[in-house]
């Protein structure tokens, strides 16, 4: 009987997860932190973290980069004609991956979304609603 391997499917969902992780630190905690009054703590985390600047400098990339992983982690999870085997020990171990691979691509699009909101859609609301 063939053992499932854990491993080699589950590294696509956790980088993905990751990455749309790096949008919410690079673009939605730092302006919360401000906006709360922590300035303090956003020019000390951009001192003592060098990549978390980068990745606020080139936040339209990041953005785009996790948005094209989420494209492509929905395409493998909902793609067509995907089955699971026969034995019921494996078609079990199938449908739990199948289901975690929902929720972590469920849970980064939420973490996507919050970080797009702060980072590119604040700052025009704010100023057309005059806040």
């Amino acid at each position: 009987m063939e053992k499932v391997k854990w491993h080699e499917q589950s590294y696509l969902r956790w980088g993905t997860l990751f990455i749309t992780s790096g949008t919410l630190l690079c673009c939605a905690l730092p302006i919360v932190l401000v906006s709360m009054g922590f300035g303090a703590i956003v020019a000390s985390l951009n001192f003592n973290v060098p990549g978390l600047l980068f990745l606020a400098e080139y936040k339209l990339w990041t953005l785009s980069l996790s948005a094209l992983l989420l494209v492509f982690l929905a395409w493998v999870i909902w793609r067509p004609n995907q089955s699971c085997p026969a034995d019921p020990e494996l078609a079990a171990h199938c449908q739990t991956a199948r289901r975690w691979n929902q929720r972590v691509f469920w849970l980064s699009s939420i973490i996507w979304c919050i970080g797009f909101f702060f980072s590119v859609l604040l700052l025009p609301l704010r100023i057309y609603f005059g806040f």
